[in-house]
């Protein structure tokens, strides 16, 4: 057994399936006092999707329209985990191609502007690990939309950061080997 050349922080956020958006979003929002920070229309994903966070985290929870190939209630959309640096992100990414694990997407999606490397378990859940979730303060607002810049590579992220995004690397290297 090998030792990852880095260490998961914490479990950072969940996504979830469900059967009704506006309904789930009532749920978390008014009973459990989650706060809204995106969403996505049925043009950006089928269904929509909705952001919400409980702390300055972009979003601890993300849920997405069911579909029949994902009902609502039947699994979970995927499972993040946080890692301390964006060093950590390059090393993730070639310590599980070091372990022939097949990457589905590495480089940064849009809402949150998270850095990160996607993959799947061995029975097909969906992992992610990550890097440089927008932080949001009492009163603050998400990063608006038009400041969303995706990036279909951990090189490409690192290239065109996201307003406020420091993306050099501690160790410039890293990327030669990736």
């Amino acid at each position: 057994m090998s030792t990852p050349p880095f260490q998961l922080g914490k479990i950072g956020h969940v996504a979830l399936y469900v059967a009704d958006l506006t309904r789930s979003v009532a749920f978390y929002t008014e009973v459990l006092g989650f706060h809204v920070s995106d969403s996505y229309a049925d043009d950006m994903m089928p269904g929509g999707a909705a952001f919400l966070r409980c702390n300055p985290d972009h979003h601890g929870i993300a849920l997405f329209k069911a579909t029949a190939e994902n009902p609502a209630g039947a699994g979970l959309h995927h499972l993040a985990f946080e890692v301390g640096s964006l060093d950590d992100v390059v090393q993730a990414r070639a310590h599980l191609r070091s372990h022939d694990v097949p990457i589905d997407f590495d480089g940064r999606r849009r809402a949150g502007g998270q850095i990160a490397v996607e993959f799947r378990d061995p029975d097909n859940h969906r992992l992610e690990i990550y890097w440089g979730i927008d932080q949001i303060g009492p009163g603050e607002q998400a990063r608006p939309a038009e400041q969303w810049k995706g990036a279909l590579s951990l090189e490409a992220a690192i290239a065109d950061p996201v307003k406020g995004q420091d993306t050099r690397l501690r160790d410039p290297g890293l990327l030669t080997g990736a």
